[in-house]
């Protein structure tokens, strides 16, 4: 026990030496990874030289990316020091509207570029803001003027249907749309895609988003000649974009990708489903509630009555091309002109074509036909350009197709002929007639009945259309005579030099020949065809026209215009134009067929209403079985029938003859002798006849003088 711990040292506090720092444990060495070693072969040499690709292709694409990114920021900073206010941008058409009224004030009809006015995206309806936004561009509020998955979607989507990654599909925001629209419409596809970028981001920077919907809204196009949503609104809905309901703003939104084949007044049913597809992405993007949306497809969108009519197509597009274009076509005012139409009388001569078509043509012709009425002093109130065959075109056959005019020349004829003494029983002879024209050689005209009438009074001649009668009446008053004689009525085209004038061998258009007729009806005094009213700046009270017709000038006297009335009058009553008559009310008007039957006409008219019917082909081909005395006539007494609905019965203004006492010398109401014009051998055998009455009247006034005198005796 003693010796326990004797070896061990002696229990002594370590000395510390607080003035040396105290040593730090050695750095532990990492572990040296050993060197990798080249994969050897032809795969590591491949793999090399991939990565080296790469490697330079990663270094190109940054330095592209950072020139890429310092030139659209170039081109930013160009486009935005440039940029006028938002709303310089929010109406700039290259013409202005036309808005048409009809003679009782009520609009029928738009052309130019219509703009309703401007709208800012806070005065639209929400709904239509928010259609607008979920149609076009869902990110809108989130993207900073270009949106990459966008791009990016539609590069897809052009793929996948076999076209090239730019083509079809755009991924367009509505602020390049606007850029587009506004700055660079008339670029090529690809160059305006580059510039696009740059002044999106521009437009992001200089204006809020807001604004940038705003010059959308009124800068769109959608369709019927409607520039913005609110022309569009009042255009389809007859309402302002600030009241439309969830409906119809879907139906508007959905005329952004194509407002020609959606447009309601085209297709109302096709513009209706595109609108369900609308509601269907509000109502995917929270815009709609799900009874809100169900409630807007059970409830789609309708056309206003003013547009759904469709009425005075024809009659406005007359207006346009017969307006001076300084005022019409050149100005970028918005115009709005009172005119003559009348939408009733319209109406009427629709269904009067579209129930002759129906009731009296082969189903499937492709024959064609043109109305046209008017007032007695020239005034237009309807025009039908043609049948609706599905042909895309607007051709208006009233007021653009030059066709010989036939029989329905010949009142003027006539009219030369009693303004130059005649009578409407002055005596023509029909027989053979053969003509020598210098540099065509001889010329015989005939007639329809392929007969000959012989002695004829001219309203027989005109009543039955006789044409060796015309020509004879022609060619004895002068056809210098007859030329300038109609075109004082308003026959404006080059008329014939040659002797076949007289059979409408001229030709016109339907309104130029319609128009002639008023001035036959206007008793003596032309009546040159008018549309316009009064024409005004939108927004102005005084007009900058008034009437486009001037004062009509006397072509024939009163006595004259009221004897060939009354000739006409009996072209309806007893001869070829028998198939207009009205009951009840007088008429008067004209057959006309041309040569081959390839036009057909019939023009007439009654104390109110003037109208013209044409039927042809547009190809020229001959009609078939037709005659102006057939279908047009009937069409023409289908519209006169429909027109005069509740307007009261009056007389025309024509001479009533007195009964003819004396069957061999005819004599006028006034009792002035006729003439006889032609007459060859048979006029030669009349005069023998008439010398041997009277030697027989001689001899037998001479035996009952002689006996009375021998009684005496």
């Amino acid at each position: 026990m003693a010796n326990k711990g004797i070896n061990k040292p002696p229990l002594v506090a370590p000395m510390k030496h607080f003035d040396e720092p105290p040593k730090k444990a050695p750095k532990k060495r990492k572990p040296t990874k050993p060197p990798k070693k080249r994969q050897g072969g032809v795969i590591g040499f491949f793999k090399r030289i991939l990565f080296s690709i790469l490697r330079v292709f990663w270094k190109i694409g940054l330095t592209v990316a950072v020139l890429l990114a310092l030139l659209i920021g170039a081109g930013t900073a160009y486009y935005y020091k440039d940029l006028p206010d938002a709303v310089a941008l929010m109406d700039d058409r290259k013409r202005g509207s036309v808005t048409m009224r009809d003679h009782q004030g009520e609009v029928f009809a738009w052309r130019g570029d219509q703009f309703g006015g401007l709208v800012s995206s806070e005065t639209v309806s929400p709904y239509l803001k928010d259609a607008v936004v979920a149609t076009e561009d869902k990110r809108f509020y989130r993207h900073f003027g270009i949106s990459p998955r966008g791009i990016a979607s539609a590069i897809r989507i052009n793929m996948r249907a076999g076209r090239s990654p730019l083509s079809g599909n755009g991924g367009s925001t509505i602020t390049q749309q606007v850029a587009k629209r506004v700055f660079f419409s008339d670029l090529p596809s690809k160059e305006r895609k580059l510039k696009e970028v740059p002044m999106s981001i521009a437009m992001e920077l200089k204006y809020t988003k807001e604004e940038i919907l705003t010059i959308y809204l009124n800068r769109a196009y959608l369709g019927a000649g409607s520039y913005g949503f609110e022309a569009a609104s009042q255009r389809y809905f007859a309402k302002s974009a600030r009241v439309v309901n969830a409906s119809e703003a879907a139906m508007l939104a959905g005329l952004l990708k194509a407002p020609s084949r959606f447009a309601p007044t085209r297709d109302i049913g096709r513009a209706q489903g595109r609108a369900n597809l609308i509601v269907g992405l509000m109502e995917d993007q929270g815009y709609l509630s799900k009874g809100e949306a169900i409630t807007a497809r059970n409830n789609p969108a309708k056309l206003s009555a003013v547009a759904e009519k469709r009425a005075g197509g024809y009659f406005a597009d007359w207006i346009m091309e017969s307006g001076p274009d300084f005022i019409l076509k050149d100005t970028t005012e918005d115009i709005v002109i009172k005119t003559t139409f009348d939408e009733r009388v319209q109406r009427a001569a629709e269904s009067a074509l579209d129930y002759i078509f129906a009731e009296k043509v082969r189903e499937g012709s492709k024959a064609q036909a043109a109305i046209v009425v008017m007032s007695r002093d020239g005034a237009v109130r309807a025009i039908v350009g043609g049948r609706n065959l599905g042909i895309a075109g607007g051709f208006n056959r009233a007021t653009q197709a030059l066709r010989q005019t036939g029989s329905s020349f010949k009142p003027f004829v006539y009219a030369a002929a009693l303004e130059n003494g005649m009578s409407y029983d002055s005596v023509v002879i029909d027989e053979p007639l053969t003509l020598n024209i210098p540099g065509s050689g001889k010329w015989s005209p005939k007639n329809y009945t392929k007969k000959f009438l012989g002695p004829i009074t001219f309203t027989e001649a005109l009543s039955e259309s006789v044409n060796t009668a015309a020509v004879r009446v022609s060619e004895n008053v002068g056809r210098e005579k007859v030329k300038v004689l109609a075109q004082d009525f308003g026959i404006a085209n080059k008329l014939a030099d040659g002797p076949a004038l007289a059979l409408g061998a001229s030709e016109s258009t339907l309104l130029e020949m319609t128009g002639a007729y008023a001035g036959i009806l206007n008793s003596g005094v032309n009546a040159k065809p008018y549309g316009v009213m009064e024409l005004t700046i939108q927004g102005d009270d005084t007009p900058l026209m008034g009437k486009s017709a001037g004062n009509g000038q006397r072509v024939i006297n009163d006595r004259s215009a009221a004897e060939l009335i009354y000739m006409m009058n009996q072209v309806v009553e007893n001869g070829t134009g028998r198939r207009a008559r009205l009951e009840g009310r007088e008429a008067a008007g004209k057959t006309g067929t041309t040569q081959g039957a390839r036009d057909a006409w019939f023009i007439g008219f009654t104390a109110d209403y003037v109208a013209g019917v044409w039927m042809g082909y547009d190809d020229n081909s001959k009609l078939t079985g037709v005659t102006g005395g057939g279908l047009p006539a009937d069409i023409w007494r289908e519209t006169m029938v429909r027109v005069h609905e509740g307007v009261p019965s009056k007389t025309l203004p024509m001479i009533r003859p007195l009964p003819v006492v004396d069957d061999l010398v005819p004599e006028t109401a006034e009792g002035r002798p006729t003439t006889t014009i032609g007459g060859g051998n048979l006029g030669q055998k009349i005069d023998e006849e008439l010398k041997r009455l009277e030697d027989d009247a001689e001899t037998i006034l001479k035996k009952v003088l002689g006996n009375i005198f021998g009684r005496k005796n």
